[in-house]
C-alpha cells in the first residue's frame, strides 16, 4: 500500500509564512487620514496640540500656542520640515538665527523653510496665540 504524502512545512518556511501574514494584516489595519473639524479650544492652557501627524495626518502637525507678553516659545530648528506660523492674536515676532527678524500682527503668517533655527517671542503687552503648521519637507 502506497504511503499517503505529508506536507510539512519547514522551521524557516513558517517563519516567512507568519511574517508575510502578519505584515499584511498590519497594513490592511493601518488608518488612513480622515477630513475633521477640531475644536481651538485651549482651556486657558499654554499648547494644545491640533494635529499630531501619522497616522492622523500624511505629514502634517499642528499646535496653538499662547505665549504671556514677553515670552517666548525658545530656540528650535525646523530641521526636515517646512513651518507656518499664523497669528490669531497679538504681536509676535520670530527670530530667524542668522537672518532677518520677522514682525507681524493678528491676520498675518510666516513661513520658515527646512532646517531654520528660530524663535517666536510675544512683544505685546497682551497673550500672543498662534497656530504652527508643520509638514515633511521633500528631500
Amino acid at each position: 500500500m502506497p504511503k499517503k504524502p505529508t506536507f510539512r512545512l519547514p522551521a524557516r518556511g513558517l517563519m516567512i509564512f507568519l511574517f508575510v501574514s502578519l505584515f499584511f494584516a498590519q497594513q490592511e489595519s493601518t488608518k488612513k487620514p480622515i477630513a475633521k473639524i477640531i475644536p481651538l479650544d485651549s482651556r486657558g492652557k499654554d499648547y494644545l496640540r491640533v494635529l499630531g501627524g501619522p497616522p492622523e495626518t500624511s505629514t502634517m502637525r499642528s499646535g496653538l500656542v499662547t505665549l504671556d507678553p514677553m515670552k517666548s516659545v525658545g530656540k528650535h530648528s525646523t530641521e526636515n520640515y517646512e513651518e507656518l506660523v499664523i497669528i490669531l492674536d497679538g504681536l509676535a515676532e520670530i527670530q530667524i538665527t542668522g537672518g532677518r527678524t520677522l514682525r507681524l500682527a493678528k491676520g498675518f503668517a510666516a513661513y520658515c523653510p527646512p532646517h531654520t533655527e528660530h524663535d517666536v517671542l510675544n512683544i505685546g503687552n497682551d497673550a500672543l496665540r498662534y497656530i504652527y503648521v508643520v509638514a515633511k519637507a521633500r528631500e
